[in-house]
């Protein structure tokens, strides 16, 4: 629920260079979605205000200006705004810049043994904690070494005393600080398989491995496949069923000469005003009648799906503002769920 600020509260904005989260944290919103992006837009309007980027499209870490409205160009209608949010995926679907801290094992902390302890109980370790580094530390800021399952492997085939000192990667650590660029990050990732990471006070914080990147991509990446293909057969379905006209009338936004009547031009608003029966527009509700009846689907409940749909492009619009929290998994599991639905519905 969005709590709107005092007035004074949205005055002392005006002129700072403020972090997007401090904007949500004002308003009590956790996550970015078409209505609250409304509702803190509104807000901010109300108070003569605007910010430099959109906060809407700029990560959580990122700073925007919070300027004077007349200062802002003119602003599109709201079909128009709502369709920039629509065509804003492949473009603002990608943080502006991502840290190795925004991994969170690279912050969670690690384990970690004193350069005292036994071999036998930091393999132990490993195999309860089910880890397969753990770095030899000093108050987890001196790094002496880090015991692998493959530098243990080396020390035996080496003919080396089982001692944590031979059983030691010493030479060439893997180590960065967690403001580094992620992407930057990644060759030496792949090249030893981790990489330790310092926090703000110098002391390691965390690690990342390569499954730790594996996970973070297969989260980020898993939300645009399912929505790409729900796209896909929601245009294979209309197209099927709805000629030219059908869909030129919902390209309103567009100049005549612009209105296509091509279903790959639509975008998820289009496909609710195609369908949606219950809009105020009279004449638009009528057509939506008309176009729900040409599918041909008599056992798909059409306000359930209605619904559903809604619900997609909701979710939608929260990946196009890029979150930098991983999709909750009850929205992927809607998105899966909406996509076999499609699915069945595909000859």
């Amino acid at each position: 629920m969005t709590v709107r600020p005092s007035e004074q509260d949205l005055a002392s904005l005006k002129g700072r260079a403020v972090p997007v989260q401090e904007i949500l944290d004002l308003f009590q919103v956790r996550v970015r979605d078409h209505r609250t992006v409304h509702q803190i837009s509104q807000a901010l309007t109300d108070a003569g205000l605007s910010t430099l980027p959109d906060f809407a499209v700029c990560s959580l870490r990122s700073t925007v200006d919070v300027v004077p409205l007349a200062a802002i160009p003119a602003q599109a209608s709201p079909v128009e705004a709502e369709e920039e949010i629509d065509e804003a995926l492949p473009s603002q679907a990608l943080p502006q810049r991502l840290l190795l801290g925004d991994i969170p094992s690279a912050r969670r902390g690690l384990v970690s043994v004193g350069p005292g302890t036994p071999l036998g109980q930091t393999t132990f370790l490993m195999r309860t904690k089910n880890v397969a580094q753990v770095p030899v530390t000093t108050g987890m800021a001196q790094i002496h070494g880090v015991i692998t399952w493959g530098s243990v492997a080396k020390m035996y085939e080496a003919g080396k005393p089982p001692t944590l000192d031979n059983a030691m990667e010493k030479d060439s650590l893997p180590l960065a600080d967690a403001r580094q660029e992620f992407f930057a990050a990644l060759p030496v990732i792949r090249e030893h398989g981790y990489l330790l990471v310092r926090g703000d006070d110098g002391c390691l914080s965390g690690i990342v491995t390569a499954a730790d990147v594996t996970e973070r991509f297969e989260g980020a990446a898993r939300p645009f496949f399912i929505v790409g293909e729900i796209e896909s057969l929601l245009r294979r379905c209309l197209g099927a069923a709805l000629d030219q006209e059908a869909i030129k009338a919902v390209q309103t936004n567009k100049k005549p000469e612009h209105r296509t009547g091509q279903v790959t031009d639509l975008m998820f608003g289009d496909y609710l005003r195609l369908l949606d029966g219950n809009q105020t527009k009279q004449s638009m509700a009528e057509e939506a009648d008309a176009n729900w009846a040409a599918l041909k689907w008599p056992n798909m409940p059409r306000e359930q799906f209605i619904g559903r749909l809604k619900r997609v492009k909701d979710i939608r619009n929260r990946i196009a503002h890029f979150d930098e929290k991983p999709l909750p998994q009850e929205m992927i599991d809607e998105l899966t769920t909406f996509a076999k639905v499609l699915r069945a519905f595909v000859s």
